[in-house]
Order: C-alpha cells, then structure tokens, then sequence
C-alpha cells in the first residue's frame, strides 16, 4: 500500500533492522528523528504514519507528541514499540519480539486504511449534510471480554470503565457473539490452555470477517504468528491490559464509524451514522410510506419496540447496532429520542414478529459497561397493523403496551 507522506520514525537509539523490511515493502520513505524533535517534525514532515521506539529517554517527550498527532486534522496512526508502560490513549502498542517485520508491517496497513477511510469520509461529507459522530469512538465499542480465571472481574470492570463489555466464560460462548455483534476487539484472558488459544486465533485469522479486529492475549506467549494484523499480547495489571489494549479497539471502532458515515452519504443522509439504522426523519417517513402500502394491497406488518432505560443510551446504541446486524433486509428501523430502538418487520404477522423479537432481546441482555447496576435488558412490546390502523395510532399502541410492560 502506497500512502500520502512518509513515515516518520522516532528514536533515541539506533534504526533496528526491521524497520529496513519497511523499505522493502514499499511503505517508504521512512524519516528519522529523535524524542526531542518529534513533536516539531510531524508539523515539518506531514508523516502518513508515526513509529516510536520506547527505548528510553522519552518519558518527558511521549504526551506533547501523542497531543500533536492527535491533534492533526486527518488520522494519523501512532504506533508504540516496545512499550512497557501505559500509553496515551492514541499510541498503538506494538511488541517487537523476534524482529518480525512483516507483523510491523500488517499492523501499518491495517492503520494506513483507516486513514485512507478518514480521508475518503472526509472528502464526501460536503455532498450531504451528514455530520461525523462526535466524542471518543471508544465509548461507543463493543469488546469480547472472553476469560475465566481470578483477574476476568478486574478485566471487566476496567474495560467496562472505558467501552461496552460482552463476556464469555467459554469459547464456544465467544463464537456465538462473534457471529452475532459487530465487535470492536477481542480480548483473551486467562482460564484456557495454549492449546485451546493457538485453535482459537488460528480460526480467527482464518475467518475473513475478524481478521482486521484488535485481538489481545493476556495470559500465554505467543509461540506462532497469525494473520492478525492487530493481535497483541498484553500482559500484567487488569489497568494496564486495558488502557494499552484501548488505542488498538478504539481505531477499530472509528474504522467502524467511518464505515457507517460512508453508507449514510450514499444513503443521501438518512441513516444514522452512530447506529447504522435510519435517522428518526427518514424511519417517519418509510414507516408512514410502509403502512399506507400495506394497507392499499393487504399483507402482514408488524412492529417490535424495544425500550431501555433512559439513562443507559449505552444500551440503546448497542440494541440498535446488533438490530442493524441481524434484522433482514426488508426490515428497517431507527433509534428514537426517547431511549427505544423501533423495528419494523414487512410482510410478517404477529406470532412471528413476536418470535423475532424474542431472540433479538436475548441478544441484547449481555451488554454492560461498567454500570452494573443500570438495567441494559429491554421491555419488548410487539404489535401488528390492523386494517383501522395509521401509522401514528400503531406507534401509539406500541408505547401504551410497552408503558404497561415496563409497570
């Protein structure tokens, strides 16, 4: 892959000789400097990507140069190597054992693609008024927590301080999410033979779907690569593991954002960015459009609402993105104001829209970020047009049966 400026590479010690591979791969040139003059030479050589060895002597240098990277208007990848410490919460850790250059050098592409991603989103935005989601992308993650051993509880709590956490006691739990949600890392915690850690990530790697997703292993070495560009092992404090852990599953979740801004632009601005469902404006509309139809040619509508706590809107943009997943393409829906996500199933009469709703609800009820005492399981009402029926008195219904449910 080919990218707009070079890279710069940031060292007090000599270039190791895996950083030559990168010459070799194309992913030129590569510009030294040292700590002191990193921050200066960002503005001055406008890099595509920035590589930093922690090799000492960087400690009073490492925040104003993590500021200046993330303070730069397009993504700028910011890669950690050898880092022993904490991170700042844009450096991408990376371990370089064994001299591996081509695990550098996945990692730099996987990277380089966001960018390229960020710059695409960023030149289209103007064709429609579609904004970019604000705030840390972090937030809105969603991570596999998957462990069963003394330290998963800590895991959790320190991952749930920072994202959405999943969590499965076994393997087979962790293959059942993998299929149903869209994930934004994946973390392996003790409890499991390396036996059973080696099968894991070798179907990983070979699965095309997750092969780009941030996968951190925390209790095993890893004695073999695999086609994980962001696989990591992060060993130590539950604190460390997830602050360390939380630069890799926050570019996958803005990847994921951009992702969802890309189909909104070609979606003329209908579809919510954040959920990937549509907007409120553009679900009035369809919905109104969907039961006027219904209602002229005959056929079977049904409505599922799914309500949440409002103080937990975590738990509602998870609803909705696993919504987005799983509903069929007939279907539509969109996240409303008042903390619900409202699906529509076309062509589906009640018993089976209720059996829908069911199993999307199951889905949703293993969500928690940290607040376990906020309620993440919805109340489901579920209702189907009638022939006196307008869109407005369905809706209506919907909300009494579920004002009623919740009581």
């Amino acid at each position: 892959m080919s990218q707009a400026g070079p890279i710069l590479f940031v060292s007090n010690a000599e270039r190791p000789p895996f950083i030559a591979a990168l010459d070799e791969a194309r992913l030129f040139p590569v510009v030294d400097t040292d700590w002191a003059s990193a921050a200066r030479a960002v503005e001055q050589v406008q890099p595509a990507a920035v590589l930093a060895q922690m090799s000492g002597g960087h400690e009073p240098h490492i925040a104003p140069l993590a500021k200046k990277i993330a303070d730069q208007s397009l993504y700028l990848p910011f890669v950690a190597l050898d880092a022993m410490g904490m991170l700042p919460h844009n450096a991408l850790p990376f371990s370089s054992r064994g001299g591996n250059s081509d695990r550098l050098i996945a990692r730099l592409r996987a990277a380089l693609r966001v960018r390229t991603l960020h710059a695409t989103v960023l030149r289209r935005l103007p064709e429609v008024k579609v904004a970019l989601p604000e705030g840390d992308p972090a937030r809105d993650a969603t991570v596999l927590l998957i462990g069963r051993g003394s330290a998963y509880p800590a895991l959790s709590v320190a991952f749930g301080e920072r994202a959405g956490v999943v969590g499965a006691l076994s393997i087979e739990a962790a293959a059942k999410h993998l299929n149903t949600r869209d994930l934004d890392g994946v973390v392996l915690a003790e409890g499991f033979t390396a036996r059973v850690t080696d099968a894991f990530l070798t179907v990983l790697a070979e699965d095309t779907r997750f092969r780009s997703l941030p996968v951190v292993v925390t209790a095993h070495q890893l004695t073999q690569t695999y086609d994980l560009p962001n696989l990591e092992l992060i060993p130590g404090e539950p604190a460390k593991v997830a602050a360390n852990a939380l630069p890799l599953i926050r570019q996958h979740a803005m990847e994921a954002q951009l992702s969802r801004t890309l189909r909104s632009i070609d979606a003329g601005g209908w579809l919510d960015p954040r959920s990937g469902l549509l907007t409120v404006e553009a679900f009035a509309r369809d919905f109104s459009k969907a039961v006027e139809q219904t209602l002229a040619r005959g056929g079977g509508l049904s409505v599922a609402r799914f309500a949440f706590d409002p103080g937990n809107s975590r738990a509602q943009l998870d609803a909705a993105r696993i919504l987005s997943r799983l509903m069929r393409q007939m279907d539509f829906g969109a996240a409303q104001k008042d903390g619900s996500v409202i699906v529509v199933f076309a062509e589906t009469d009640f018993r089976t829209a209720h059996m829908i709703a069911r199993r999307l609800s199951a889905v949703m009820r293993h969500t928690s970020n940290g607040k376990h005492e906020m309620r993440s399981e919805p109340v489901v009402s579920v209702d189907s047009l009638s022939p006196s029926d307008t869109a407005r008195s369905l809706l209506g219904r919907l909300s009494a049966d579920a004002s009623r449910a919740a009581s």
